[in-house]
């Protein structure tokens, strides 16, 4: 059964941003419009090139438009010079279409600095955002399988303020891609007891815990990084320093322990019959760990949904990360978001208001008994 032209939820792609080039792109889009007939798509890019790519793929035929822009963000360039050019290359338009409401999300593999400026630039922030995050999937024990964590690059420094709103978004954006009705939110710190941490991160913990019923998830306080991928919590918080380094630590350490399995695995004779008495549980490891699986980046905190691809991905890594557009854009998570930091911006506006009033207050009582003392 094939769906209504004008109910198709439509993906902004950038088909030239990606060390695998549009190849690899359109074969991901390919992939998911295979497995999904409610899916159509935008590409954006070099038209000579993109349209023999397309033309091979009757899955994407009726559902595509091409959207020709000529230039190209190259992975080493630097964001102000992409604000320079921004207006000719695929990532621009991709990301204009979005604002445009001409589609529903954006996916692109390029220069992730690149991405967020444009993005910030294409789409601004939402109502008391301070700047925006990017949350990754986090391979976990837990139910879903993953958890998310927040920030892992957006902005290296986050005062309390900042990692309240990762709280809310990060909760949003989980509830929407696993449906959890109440997601379990923990703040990343260097121990699980109250006295530790930074002021800030402490002062993180009380208003995280306070906007809970707001936000709509469970607040479990203090985790550490051993917590990551546990069943203890599904949305981790922290700062885009940190979550950077962890995140291209795991990356580091799966790849170590992924070639020094399969070393030992092909070491000798009897290492191989192992693993071939092995192959359906080594089998099923690899997809469960596939990082490819796990591909899409999301920025959060923008008006707009934009999933990052990693560079390097290939169709199958494309293609998850197309499913997780299409997934957030059906939920109308972005909606939700929206409102509840809304809330939470003006609440804390009030709470400013209130205390700039009662300092005027202290000070005219002062005022007024010294003058009585006179």
């Amino acid at each position: 059964m094939t769906t209504d032209a004008s109910k198709r939820i439509i993906i902004s792609v950038d088909a030239m941003g990606g060390d695998q080039g549009p190849s690899a792109v359109v074969e991901g889009c390919a992939q998911s419009a295979e497995k999904n007939s409610e899916i159509g798509f935008l590409l954006h890019g070099d038209e000579a090139v993109i349209k023999p790519l397309l033309a091979r793929q009757a899955a994407l035929t009726a559902i595509t438009e091409i959207k020709h822009s000529p230039g190209v963000v190259r992975m080493d360039d630097k964001p102000a010079q992409v604000m320079r050019r921004g207006r000719e290359t695929s990532m621009w338009s991709a990301l204009s279409a979005l604002r445009d409401g001409e589609a529903k999300a954006a996916v692109s593999c390029g220069n992730t600095g690149a991405l967020m400026a444009v993005a910030m630039l294409r789409l601004r922030k939402l109502h008391g955002v301070h700047r925006p995050a990017i949350a990754c999937l986090w391979p976990s024990r837990g139910e879903s399988g993953f958890n998310t964590m927040l920030d892992v690059g957006a902005d290296v420094r986050a005062d309390e303020e900042s990692l309240l709103q990762y709280a809310l978004m990060g909760a949003a954006y989980y509830r929407n891609a696993f449906n959890a009705l109440r997601p379990r939110v923990g703040l990343l710190n260097v121990g699980t007891e109250e006295h530790k941490g930074r002021a800030e991160i402490k002062e993180a913990a009380r208003l995280i815990a306070q906007a809970a019923d707001i936000g709509r998830y469970e607040f479990v306080g203090f985790v550490e990084g051993n917590d990551l991928p546990s069943a203890h919590v599904d949305v981790i918080v922290t700062d885009g320093f940190t979550g950077n380094i962890a995140l291209k630590t795991a990356e580091g350490t799966a790849k170590l322990i992924s070639d020094t399995l399969r070393e030992e695995l092909t070491a000798s004779f009897t290492s191989k019959l192992g693993a071939l008495a092995a192959a359906g549980p080594l089998r099923r490891l690899g997809k469960r760990m596939d990082p490819r699986r796990m591909n899409g980046g999301v920025f959060l905190g923008l008006n707009g949904t934009v999933v990052k691809s990693h560079g390097s991905a290939d169709a199958t890594g494309v293609s998850a990360a197309i499913k997780l557009a299409f997934r957030l854009a059906q939920s109308g998570f972005q909606e939700r978001m929206a409102e509840r930091l809304a809330s939470v911006a003006d609440a804390a506006q009030e709470r400013m208001l209130d205390d700039d009033q009662q300092n005027t207050d202290t000070t005219s009582d002062q005022s007024n008994s010294i003058r009585g003392q006179e």
